[in-house]
């Protein structure tokens, strides 16, 4: 990947720094959305960006509750998130890379100290977005499209979803309280019959392969090569 022509999110509050940060990266070359917050961030189809610049300091959800979300989300666990904020404790630190945050810069910046930081990142994440794969089946998640034997198939998203977490984790079977949590993170009610169905659509959608996602009696499915 060209990191001069990758995408990035900028979610900040304050206005002045977003659009400011916004308009500098897309003169150095960048593709940029900006959002005013975490709520118009996740309207957003989230998973076509390759990195995010997050502010921490937000109303509502701020920035790390929404580096949480991102990184329990198959689809966008793999972005890299930079957090951008006047917080610059210890403590703070520490949380964001916890988190799986891959930067952070502390305000006042410069943007050129940004653009250099993205530039590292990027380069270091760029093996993450790779497609991934499991016998002949290939999940893009830079494009939420799947392949079987070279043929696209259709998948619903939370199918896909469900698909790249297996093929990133063979042999792993995740229990059906994993998969809602890491599939199904907006708190809304799920029961675990859901799991159950969107395994039994995504089996016959991927055939001859369907068999490779095992089921392990009273527990759980995953994938095996």
């Amino acid at each position: 990947m060209e990191t001069k022509k990758a995408r990035i999110l900028v979610v900040d509050d304050e206005e002045a720094l977003r659009e400011g940060l916004g308009m500098y990266l897309e003169y150095e070359g960048y593709e940029v959305d900006t959002a005013s917050g975490s709520a118009e961030a996740l309207a957003r189809d989230l998973s076509r960006y390759d990195l995010m610049l997050l502010d921490i300091m937000m109303d509502g959800m701020d920035g790390l509750e929404l580096a949480s979300v991102l990184k329990g989300n198959p689809a966008t666990a793999g972005i890299p998130v930079i957090f951008l904020t006047a917080r610059d404790s210890d403590d703070d630190v520490l949380k964001g890379l916890k988190l799986g945050a891959d930067d952070y810069i502390a305000k006042p910046y410069s943007a050129k100290v940004v653009v250099a930081r993205i530039e590292a990142v990027l380069r270091r994440a760029g093996k993450h977005r790779e497609p991934i794969s499991g016998r002949g089946v290939v999940c893009d998640r830079r494009s939420m499209t799947c392949l079987v034997d070279g043929q696209p198939v259709r998948l619903a998203r939370k199918e896909f979803e469900i698909l790249a977490l297996m093929l990133d984790h063979p042999s792993r079977v995740f229990s059906r309280e994993e998969l809602l949590g890491k599939i199904w993170p907006e708190k809304v009610v799920v029961v675990d019959r859901a799991v159950d169905v969107h395994i039994t659509r995504l089996r016959g959608k991927i055939a001859p392969y369907g068999a490779h996602i095992v089921t392990r009696s009273g527990y759980g499915y995953g994938w095996q090569d």
